[in-house]
């Protein structure tokens, strides 16, 4: 995990801050960090190279889109972490948890997931235990955060273990939006199943690419709203 120097500066501004206030005072999470977003990638056996390519590219492009790096930058910077998950326990971290707050370790956490190497193709589509394990991994982000979203994408349906709705039951989403980006194409459609399964929490939504092609632009919408969140009462 890292930390970059804007970060730094903006917690000892928060300690100036308190003292001034009085010894008593005490930070807000939201001082600390405005969001911990979680990347869960599928990459069960409905995809295919070709399309993993395409989706691996698409992402760190949307990344590294000097739009989206400006949304970043202009929040104070994010925690951020990405995961691949397929079958039950086929669940790899691309890159753990890591503070975006300049530009060049924006591109260089592009890079990495551009690079990435696919860690499994036979498993099927365990999307319950993929909001398990994105819910365990939000409890390691380094520091308190004002807002936690679980930012999860798949061309299909859950058709391996327990769904999503068993998932919200066992594991901690207080607090938690769970948003889903749909790949169109497979039958039955994603899109309503993700609609109405996986979509939850404050604010959620579900983004749509119209096939792999159009996954930059889809994760590229997705994360400018994921990370300029949404008003005070949407929150809550």
């Amino acid at each position: 995990m890292a930390r970059g120097g804007k970060f730094r500066k903006g917690v000892a501004g928060g300690l100036v801050l308190a003292s001034a206030l009085g010894a008593g005072a005490a930070l807000s999470p939201a001082s600390a960090c405005q969001l911990a977003l979680v990347l869960a990638i599928d990459v069960s056996s409905s995809v295919d190279m070709e399309e993993y390519q395409l989706q691996a590219r698409g992402l760190a492009r949307a990344l590294a889109d000097d739009e989206v790096k400006d949304a970043i930058l202009s929040s104070g910077g994010i925690w951020l972490s990405s995961f691949e998950w397929s079958g039950r326990h086929k669940h790899v971290v691309q890159v753990d948890w890591v503070y975006l707050d300049d530009r060049a370790l924006i591109d260089e956490t592009a890079a990495r997931l551009a690079n990435s190497q696919r860690a499994s193709t036979e498993f099927p589509t365990a999307l319950g235990y993929a909001l398990g394990y994105a819910s365990v991994h939000l409890k390691k982000v380094p520091e308190p955060c004002f807002r936690k979203v679980v930012d999860v994408s798949g061309d299909g349906v859950n058709n391996d273990g327990f769904g999503p709705d068993k998932a919200y039951n066992a594991f901690d989403f207080n607090g938690v939006t769970v948003n889903g980006l749909v790949v169109k194409g497979a039958d039955p459609d994603p899109e309503d199943y993700y609609r109405r399964e996986v979509r939850r929490g404050p604010g959620a939504f579900v983004e749509v690419a119209r096939g792999y092609g159009d996954y930059t632009n889809a994760m590229k919408r997705k994360l400018l709203r994921e990370i300029n969140g949404g008003a005070f009462a949407d929150l809550r």
